[in-house]
């Protein structure tokens, strides 16, 4: 009998030690800190991507401004579509942040390591969605107002037609009606085809902010 109830301590002993190393395990005290490396991580490179594509795209723009001042208006859109990019990362962002649980009042963390990874990688691949998706923004923007500039101003200089400060300095390098016309034609299929490759691009961050809010929908919680 002795021997039983001594047997039967240690057993319980082990149980409870057992319980206590698998809580731990699940749900840490430093698991939250993996949720919000996620959506920090998600704000900051998705703000990077936005900005890099906002300063490549708006430096084309200001360029061909110069010499097609015209076209600043309608070429805008690629500094539009990189700033949207921020949008995504703060919509993620949020909702992951909204997702972290406070520990109890028992002082015990309910937010689990599965919250966590789960939580960092949807910060990661909207963030790196979102910088990739601004550095080609940017580089497409960039050299396609430039082109789109050169080609509707027929690779004329703004001082040398009647879009100058002074319409009587165009001279004779303002050329015909006729070739200002096949030029902007000219020029408004070469914006179509920009704007196709400015879609398909702003797609990469769309394709990870879908991914992102999946991942955020997946949870497990200790004690439920």
């Amino acid at each position: 009998n002795q021997y039983t109830a001594a047997d039967n301590r240690e057993r319980k002993l082990c149980q409870n030690m057992s319980k206590v190393i698998a809580g731990y395990d699940t749900c840490p005290s430093y698991a939250p800190a993996f949720g919000y490396i996620g959506a920090a991580s998600c704000m900051i490179l998705a703000n990077w991507g936005s900005a890099w594509g906002t300063w490549k795209a708006g430096l084309g723009v200001c360029r061909m401004g110069v010499d097609y001042p015209k076209g600043v208006i309608k070429n805008i859109v690629p500094i539009v579509m990189a700033g949207v990019l921020g949008i995504y990362g703060l919509i993620v962002s949020v909702i992951l942040v909204q997702s972290i649980s406070s520990p109890t009042g028992e002082q015990k963390t309910v937010y689990s390591l599965f919250n966590g990874y789960a939580h960092m990688a949807a910060g990661l691949c909207c963030g790196f969605s979102c910088l990739a998706a601004g550095g080609t923004i940017g580089m497409i923007g960039d050299v396609g107002v430039r082109c789109f500039g050169m080609k509707a101003s027929g690779g004329k200089r703004t001082w040398m037609t009647s879009e100058g400060a002074n319409a009587d300095d165009a001279g004779d390098g303002g050329g015909g009606y006729g070739s200002d016309a096949v030029s902007a034609e000219e020029a408004n299929k070469l914006y179509v085809g920009l704007l196709i490759m400015l879609i398909f691009s702003e797609a990469l961050a769309l394709y990870g902010l879908i991914v992102a809010l999946i991942l955020s929908q997946h949870s497990y919680e200790c004690g439920k």
